[in-house]
């Protein structure tokens, strides 16, 4: 099934050249491109695409605002943030908004579709590693604000023992596979952890489900 792409950057010379790295791959296809967070959220609408590149700082709305309208409208597209820098101090900001992850903009043609892929797949972007790094790192900041007691006993006071078990794991960093291995069960019975996860906690994919239990405290930095 080939990945329809939306690309949403206020450089020219990044959406082309991305629509031609993309287009270029027999399983994805660019549907469109946006120059501002504004158009992009209305793009997305009209083009309905999978996965949406979705840089940060744009004029008329930024990334940022553009993702939470996006994740707000229900719509099945998967928002995958790009960023300068691997650190940038707003891609905290996107994934809360509901980004399913980043992606550096230097990234070479197959880190590009690979990383389309895999969001469109509804997995977490990129490796674990970096997204653990990324959340442990603005954690630290203690500037984002927590989820309220009430708010961590109704959600995921759901879960059971071994899905907060698992949650905790996810956003530690480790994979299905590892995961599995960790807890000496097969990796089909993980996926379905995290499936349930998911649902349970009205998430839309592993980054947000490591993104909560920070903010939940399941998970500290360090």
């Amino acid at each position: 099934m080939t990945i329809r792409v939306l690309i949403a950057d206020d450089q020219m010379m990044v959406r082309e050249g991305f629509s031609v790295l993309l287009n270029a791959m027999p399983d994805i296809e660019v549907v469109g491109e946006a120059v501002n967070g504004r158009e992009a959220v209305d793009r997305v609408r009209e083009l309905a695409p999978d996965v949406v590149l979705m840089d940060i700082r744009m004029p008329v709305m930024n990334g940022i605002e553009a993702t939470r309208e996006i994740v707000a409208a229900d719509v099945t597209s998967k928002v995958l943030v790009l960023t300068t820098f691997d650190l940038d101090e707003y891609v905290y900001q996107a994934l809360r908004a509901g980004a399913s992850g980043f992606l550096l903009k230097d990234a070479s043609a197959r880190q590009l579709a690979d990383g389309v892929k895999v969001v469109a797949a509804g997995e977490a972007l990129l490796a674990p590693s970096v997204t653990r790094r990324l959340i442990t790192e603005f954690s630290k900041l203690g500037e984002t604000p927590r989820l309220s007691a009430t708010v961590q006993a109704q959600q995921y006071g759901e879960l059971t023992e071994r899905e907060t078990e698992v949650l905790v794991l996810i956003a530690q960093g480790l994979s299905n596979s590892e995961i599995a291995s960790r807890l000496v069960v097969a990796e089909s019975t993980i996926k379905t952890h995290v499936s349930r996860i998911l649902v349970k906690l009205g998430l839309r994919d592993r980054t947000q489900a490591a993104v909560f239990a920070y903010e939940a405290r399941l998970v500290t930095p360090g």
